[in-house]
Formats: structure tokens, sequence, C-alpha cells
């Protein structure tokens, strides 16, 4: 079954201009699949990906998740649903005064009963697995720190670390990396992509650093303007594609060139693929 599929799919601006920000997006998205979406900035990647996570009703076309289209369930049946789809935003949305171990364990929370959640509050219910979590993105020190007194890449980390406690089939993940060193966002990549691998869940992840784009994911999408230029394995996406979709803005670099230092030499523009 495929995780997602999308026929000629239109979203619209919530706001009063009620502009087109997604136009006509046809995809499809098999179960385990690991891609990367890459355009500039105001592309539309951040809105693909909170309407995968039924967080935007389209205005137009069709739209399934698991099989199901998510806007013809019950309140409660869309619940369910939502259940198994992680939204990672670039800035995670983390009370301030709480302790990392108490917002990392939120990720549990659509399984735990409201009594358990409230003690969990007060004594964390399970603060090895959060330490775990933690630590597999190096921040395993910072099990009891509050949340306001994490770095911006710390925070980051804090709710990818979430993510790995989410019973999630489908993991979302908007632009991880803003806030991270090289270092970081070679292990941060590495880590997101062995845990969809080994739960067979299906990773999308939307990236400015096109050279890691390319060296992490086997297929690549490529939005300007909300709609979509190309969707290629990674082999067949040429430097041409990339200045074209592009047009003059150049992609986030990264620190250091990667597999894919020819193609920015061709570009004329550094190690920025």
């Amino acid at each position: 079954m495929s995780t997602y599929d999308l026929r000629n799919l239109t979203v619209r601006h919530l706001g009063a201009s009620k502009a087109s920000a997604l136009h006509a997006i046809s995809l499809t998205i098999e179960q385990g699949e690991q891609l990367a979406l890459i355009g500039p900035s105001g592309a539309g990647k951040t809105t693909l990906l909170a309407t995968l996570a039924c967080a935007h009703q389209p205005a137009e076309g069709s739209f399934q998740a698991f099989g199901v289209d998510p806007w013809a369930l019950g309140h409660a049946e869309r619940h369910r649903l939502r259940a198994q789809l992680f939204l990672a935003p670039q800035t995670p949305p983390l009370p301030p005064r709480q302790r990392v171990v108490t917002a990392v364990l939120a990720a549990r929370l659509p399984q735990w009963s409201l009594w358990r959640a409230l003690v969990s509050l007060f004594k964390p219910a399970d603060p090895e697995a959060a330490w775990q979590a933690l630590s597999r993105f190096n921040l395993g020190d910072k099990l009891y720190s509050r949340v306001d007194r994490l770095s911006g890449g710390e925070r980051q980390r804090c709710g990818l670390a979430r993510l790995l406690l989410s019973p999630a089939k489908a993991l979302l993940v908007d632009e991880p990396l803003s806030a991270l060193d090289p270092m970081l966002s070679e292990l941060t990549l590495s880590t997101l992509r062995d845990e969809a691998r080994a739960r067979n869940a299906t990773l999308i992840c939307s990236l400015h650093q096109v050279d890691l784009a390319l060296s992490h994911f086997p297929r690549i999408v490529g939005l300007r303007d909300g709609r979509i230029e190309f969707d290629l394995p990674r082999a067949q996406v040429t430097p041409d594609m990339i200045a074209a979709l592009y047009q003059g803005e150049q992609p986030t670099a990264s620190a250091k060139p990667l597999d894919h230092e020819a193609m920015a030499v061709k570009l004329g523009v550094g190690a920025c693929l």
C-alpha cells in the first residue's frame, strides 16, 4: 500500500488572499520510501509537508494517506490516522519551562491515558527511552535540562529525538539541519534514515542543503512556486536541473563538499551542491 497518493492536488493559503500555495501536485510515495524535497525559499516545501500531515485540507484534487481520504473521515477517525504521521517542524513547539525528558516523552501521549500523561509530567514514565533517543543525536547529557536553556540546534535535535519515540509510519521532517554544524548534520540525516529503515517508515525530508539531499536520499523532488519541477532518482538529477530550480538563488551550502562537488564546480557556485 502507498503511504501517499496525491492527484492534481491544490492547496490554498489560509489568509485573505486565498492564493494557491500548491498547484496540481501529483505524487505517489510508497511505504518505506525515503525522499528529499528541495527548492528555493517559498517553493511550497513546508506547505506540502503540512498537507501530508493532514494539517491543511486541499482545495482541489485527490489526497489519500494509507489508502484513505483523511478529509472524508470523521474527526475521531482522522485523529487516529494522524497518530500514524509525525511532523517535525523546523522550530519544534517545545514548552520552554519543560524538562527535555518530558518534551521527548510527549511523543507517546497518543498512546497514554490521561492519568499516565499527567503523572509523567512529575515523574517521567520512561526516562531511559528518552535518554536513548537523545543519545542518538549526541544530546544524552541534556536529559534533565530545561528546554529554554538549549541552543537552537539542541532544540532541533530534541524535537527529532521525540520523533524516535513516536510510533508513526510516516516521518515528515522540515529543514532539520538549519541550526546544525556539518558533523551533526551528517549524524542527524543518518539517524533519521536508519530509524525509518528499521521500522519500514516513510521518510520525507525538506532540505536547503542540496549536496546532503543528493548524498543521503535516493529520490529527489524539486519544488518551485508550488509546483513539482522534477521527481527523479538522484542519479538522474543534473546540474542544469538544479540551476533551473533555483534560478539565481544559491542552494544552502554544507560546510564541506561531498560526492557532488563536481556538480558544484560545473554550476560555478562553489560547494553549494
